[in-house]
């Protein structure tokens, strides 16, 4: 690193990072060129025969009589949004597939997901493979949403009698022998290929789309793999087996933080808010071949921390963070405090005449704002230290496999993106390439330099998304005692790193509390997958409340200040206005340099 300049060691890290990403990417995409080499369509092509198959009798199964096709659970505005953004993330590749009838779209959809299936794991590569696939075959995402849906609760009908004692036993001896069970290992012990479809697939109509298009069951089978019957695999898949007992995993970090759990968002478990403990409680009917993880980052009451995120749809296993319940609910109530108060009513008048990073290089903030500064900044100090202390508990819970072999979302405002930025800065040093699909991190308190933000990009596969908003003078009032020289993530957009998306918020968001209220609204504009509409609905109801409540104080405090004391008003103004024209003034000046 001697004589280089600090250009050199950006570029040399970065190139670093990707030349890694790059091989562990080469290595799915040489067991999947592997298997699909090793399905072989024979007999000129008459579909169903996979390699070391006899011919299936059965054929294509055609469409019923009165079959028809489904439609889209919350309604086609979801459905056209979620395309839309597919689209224009993923570019599709011009292909004559696409102009084949839908039923058979769907089939090569269906079929696709059971071959990467049989990889013993649904990776966020083989995911990310399927997303680009529908684009290319203009096949809407709900779709896949379904197909992957219905696939998850048929394959865990397959590990569901598992006896918890044989489940601790396996675990006892991978402890013991300090090799877990891995991707790959059903396969190479099996050294054949299965013939006979589960019951369970079987009853789920696996092989199958649109209640009867599809291939035959030892087809499905060989597609399948180990995946198809295998205690094992299901369980690995589903965090049974080959991942660190959850319980042992949080405990391990039980000096860094105190309260940390993840909570259930739908489904049997939600009712009673049970955390989660260990992959082997969540219910059958609960699991997803997808896991999002939501992380709040402000709490006013802390009864509410599940409460931004009911948003999510139920097509994904959804679960959200529970973390430092206490500090969270000092920092969303001091915050509170502050834009309730006289002195920030008076400083946005005065705030607003600047950018906020022309606040910050001049560090002049309204005299009343820093008096009441102290209500906030030592809970706000704290939240940031204990965030940075979860998101390395994070990423140990992600390393460590505690959702199974299944890609990971997360999504996180204010201090729980803080917490996705640590997390993922950890991912990076750790080279954990291969873990989280998408993120979406708004109104992070995290710096915006390339460096970093090349490293988060190393391990988010899919999509990166950065919310931010030029009008939180707030957040940039409390990050100025931080290291704001290199950006603040919530209040810029991110230059020179590709594929990272911006999306500005700023004619909605005026504080930082405004988040909690938008996270719905946000997802919606950006083409989120899998969101509920009702909720999204409900949520902008209580934004708009809060607006009504906001405007009234500040009208009634207008109208307080005109009636009592017109003049001082008039002379406060005039003040403003003397002071700025002075401080216009002294920037133009040069000092003698004597």
């Amino acid at each position: 690193m001697f004589g280089m300049t600090d250009v050199d060691v950006l570029l040399s890290s970065v190139s670093e990072l990707k030349r890694d990403a790059l091989a562990h990417f080469s290595k799915w995409r040489g067991i999947v060129l592997k298997r699909i080499g090793d399905i072989v369509i024979k007999n000129g092509g008459t579909p169903g025969n996979v390699c070391g198959h006899q011919p299936s009798t059965s054929g294509i199964s055609g469409l019923s009589g009165n079959a028809t096709l489904p439609t889209p659970a919350r309604g086609n505005a979801c459905a056209e949004n979620s395309n839309a953004a597919v689209i224009q993330a993923y570019s599709p590749v011009n292909t004559p597939l696409k102009d084949c009838p839908k039923e058979k779209r769907a089939l090569i959809m269906h079929s696709m997901l059971l071959i990467l299936l049989g990889l013993d794991q649904y990776s966020l590569y083989s995911r990310l493979l399927l997303v680009k696939l529908a684009s290319s075959l203009n096949v809407p995402m709900w779709v896949l949403l379904r197909d992957e849906s219905r696939v998850a609760q048929a394959l865990s009908k397959i590990i569901m009698g598992i006896p918890p004692d044989e489940i601790a036993q396996k675990r006892a001896e991978e402890a013991k022998t300090s090799r877990r069970w891995k991707p790959g290992m059903a396969s190479a012990a099996q050294g054949g290929t299965p013939t006979t479809l589960a019951a369970p697939l079987v009853e789920a109509g696996i092989g199958t789309v649109f209640g009867g298009f599809g291939i035959g069951q030892a087809a499905t089978a060989g597609l399948l793999g180990p995946m198809n019957d295998s205690t094992i695999v299901v369980g690995t898949l589903f965090g049974l087996y080959g991942a660190r007992q959850g319980s042992k995993t949080i405990e391990a970090h039980g000096r860094d933080i105190q309260d940390f759990a993840m909570i259930p968002l739908h489904g049997t478990k939600h009712v009673n808010d049970v955390e989660l403990i260990d992959p082997k409680d969540v219910p059958t009917e609960d699991r997803r071949m997808r896991v999002t993880i939501a992380i709040t980052g402000l709490l006013t009451e802390q009864d509410d921390f599940l409460q931004p995120w009911k948003i999510i749809g139920q097509q994904i296993e959804s679960y959200v963070m529970r973390w430092e319940l206490d500090a969270l609910t000092k920092v969303g109530t001091a915050l509170e405090t502050v834009v309730k108060s006289v002195a920030w009513y008076e400083a946005k008048k005065e705030i607003t005449s600047e950018t906020v990073f022309d606040r910050l290089h001049r560090s002049y903030w309204p005299i009343g704002l820093v008096k009441i500064s102290k209500v906030i900044e030592n809970n706000w100090t704290i939240g940031m230290v204990r965030a940075e202390k979860a998101g390395g508990v994070l990423a140990d819970v992600i390393i460590n496999r505690l959702m199974g072999e299944r890609p990971v979302t997360l999504i996180g405002y204010s201090l729980g993106a803080r917490i996705i930025y640590a997390c993922l800065m950890a991912l990076s040093e750790k080279r954990a390439f291969g873990l989280v699909e998408n993120v979406v991190i708004m109104g992070a308190p995290c710096p915006s330099e390339v460096r970093v933000w090349a490293a988060m990009r190393s391990v988010v596969a899919g999509r990166l998304v950065n919310v931010y908003s030029k009008n939180d003078y707030l957040m940039g009032f409390l990050y100025r005692s931080s290291s704001w020289q290199y950006g603040i993530a919530g209040l810029q957009k991110i230059q020179g790193v590709p594929n990272v998306e911006n999306f500005e918020v700023s004619e909605v968001v005026s504080n930082h509390l405004r988040y909690r209220h938008l996270v719905g609204g946000i997802l919606k504009r950006l083409g989120w997958e899998d969101i509920d509409y009702d909720q999204v609905a409900k949520e902008q109801e209580r934004l708009a409340a809060e607006n009504k409540a906001e405007k009234e104080l500040s009208e009634s405090r207008d109208l307080k200040n005109h009636i009592l004391c017109p003049e001082y008003t008039q002379k406060k103004v005039v003040e403003e206005k003397n002071t700025r024209k002075m401080t216009e003034k002294m920037r133009g000046m040069k000092l003698d340099s004597k």
